[in-house]
């Protein structure tokens, strides 16, 4: 499991989670992301990759401290004192966030620290991970209006970016390459190959897929 933290580095910015919520809302989770106290958002998934889009969704604008924790974690469904249900998550994973998080907290440019019992393979993640937050960190407002209309491995889509936002494709495809997207995309599946090796080896998913609803909270 990849349990991802995400705490708010800036707070006099207001609360900008609703913001990072809605970009998280479609990755693929074990538990979804949701806010986990004030200024800080959680999730947990098995896929890797979503790790790393997560970690990416945060680092984006230098809004957000991302700490990843790798390892087993277990769910259990509890009631609260207000009759609310919520899953409490512990586990090996969960101790790896913490430290992550804590990790981030203190690091400066590129605030994403990856924690594991393989400490080696965390290290490796997150090196990956720090260049390609780097390179989403530094996106300028009209470099991020193209590249969030473009779709990884679509072809022939520069031209309908460009009427859409009544630009021409040339100047739609110097922001792609300013912005350096295809090099991101390309090294994402790198970084999650990483994470993925973080994991204890025969390491089994750790906790079966659950689905919350709204009035439901990750407690660890």
């Amino acid at each position: 499991m990849y349990v991802v933290s995400l705490d708010q580095r800036h707070r006099e910015a207001g609360d900008l989670a609703p913001a990072l919520l809605r970009r998280l809302g479609d990755l693929g989770t074990v538990v979804p992301f949701q806010g986990a106290r004030a200024h800080a958002v959680q999730g947990i998934t098995a896929d890797p990759a979503e790790a790393v889009a997560a970690a990416l969704a945060g680092l984006r604008g230098e809004a957000w401290r991302v700490g990843i924790g790798v390892g087993p974690v277990g769910l259990e469904t509890v009631t609260g004192a207000d009759g609310r249900t919520g899953l409490r998550a512990d586990g090996p994973g969960t101790v790896q966030a913490h430290h992550a998080a804590a990790a981030a907290a203190r690091t400066g440019r590129v605030p994403v620290c990856v924690a594991a019992e393989d400490a080696a393979a965390a290290a490796r993640a997150q090196s990956v991970l720090r260049l390609l937050g780097r390179i989403v960190a530094q996106r300028t407002a009209a470099e991020w209006r193209v590249v969030d209309l473009l779709v990884p491995g679509a072809r022939g889509q520069q031209k309908v970016v460009a009427g859409e936002l009544g630009i021409t494709p040339q100047a739609v495809s110097k922001a792609v390459a300013r912005a350096l997207w295809q090099e991101e995309w390309d090294a994402r599946p790198a970084a999650a190959r990483l994470l993925e090796l973080c994991a204890p080896p025969g390491a089994g998913p750790g906790a079966q897929a659950s689905t919350m609803n709204p009035s439901e909270s990750i407690h660890s």
